[in-house]
């Protein structure tokens, strides 16, 4: 009798533990941004309701985005980037990208280098594009996230549009936990509105094409108003007191008139009319202060941090020299 008990509280135990997770279409919100969907883009509900009854949302989502490398002091962030082997992957990357890089300077103005460093930071040259189910991140984010849950809903909504235009399965793209996809980790307005079919393929595809990636971040920083020929950032040469003169924002603010009054130099003076952002970073032995010029400020574009501006930039000028260093090298040789 004990036995027939005790094996009839276990079915119902595993019963209760192995059933299936309550489905995400059952939420209000969830149904009525669907709803919101289909009736502003002609989509078929039950077709939508199709796709996200096979929706999860994600803890691990939860907890990534709030632990961002970007809450880190500078010091240590920038030890993530600055490292020799992403330093040598990127000058491969290069010599592997070379034509298209080349193009990419030539149509959209924006130096090889800062195009390289910008996929070596998001994706280390596309070896990790992130292991996340796009949809179910971002699903995640629209609706159990409340201090971006607006970004991450029209980001949702674009994501859907985005699968049913270029004819992808919505449930099989993996990205970042934010939802960001492909070698340059672009979220789903940015392939909508900046990705290119760079190598004119007639398919745009940032997941395994680098020709295309490379011109998509081209693209990207040509249309956030990149400089061609500017300035990106200096160090301040002068060591005043300068906290107090440190603002909120990213976008450049500060004069010429405004840097000789707090005392501030740098190995170039500024262009004459050209405004400049006073930056401060951690160094661990006290503040670093650099300018920001407009380009550094495009590069917040991709990501709205001074830190990872500033790791694009030092990453983008190892490359560099030991890019210009392996061609010397390669020349002396006779090209072997």
């Amino acid at each position: 009798m004990r036995h027939g008990l005790f094996g009839g509280l276990l079915c119902a135990f595993c019963a209760a533990a192995c059933a299936a997770p309550a489905a995400v279409t059952d939420r209000a919100d969830v149904s009525a941004f669907l709803s919101e969907v289909a009736a502003r883009h002609g989509i078929s509900i039950d077709e939508l309701t199709s796709v996200f009854r096979k929706v999860r949302f994600s803890d691990r989502v939860l907890k990534a985005i709030s632990e961002p490398a970007e809450t880190l002091p500078w010091y240590r962030y920038r030890e993530i980037f600055l490292q020799p082997d992403r330093i040598e992957l990127g000058v491969e990357f290069w010599r592997q990208n070379g034509e298209a890089l080349r193009r990419a300077e030539s149509a959209y103005g924006v130096p090889a280098e800062i195009i390289v460093a910008i996929i070596g930071v998001e994706t280390r040259y596309g070896r990790n594009i992130g292991d996340y189910r796009v949809i179910d991140a971002l699903a995640t984010l629209a609706f159990d996230f409340p201090q971006r849950g607006e970004f991450f809903r029209d980001e949702l909504e674009q994501y859907l549009l985005l699968t049913r235009e270029q004819n992808m399965d919505p449930l099989g793209l993996k990205g970042s936990y934010a939802g960001a996809m492909g070698i340059p980790q672009f979220i789903a307005s940015s392939y909508r509105r900046f990705a290119v079919d760079f190598d004119i393929d007639g398919v745009t595809d940032i997941w395994k094409n680098p020709t295309d990636a490379i011109g998509s971040v081209g693209n990207y920083f040509r249309e956030h108003g990149w400089l061609t020929g500017g300035l990106v950032t200096l160090p301040v040469s002068t060591r005043p007191d300068l906290r107090p003169a440190v603002s909120s924002g990213l976008e450049p603010d500060l004069t010429r008139a405004d840097l000789d009054s707090l005392g501030v130099t740098s190995p170039v003076p500024p262009p004459a009319g050209e405004k400049v952002k006073l930056l401060e970073f951690e160094t661990g032995n006290g503040p670093e202060y650099w300018l920001g010029f407009r380009n550094f400020y495009v590069i917040t574009r991709y990501n709205h941090s001074p830190l990872y501006a500033m790791a694009v930039f030092q990453l983008a000028r190892s490359i560099r020299e030991m890019h210009e260093a392996a061609s010397a090298s390669r020349g002396r040789d006779g090209g072997a």
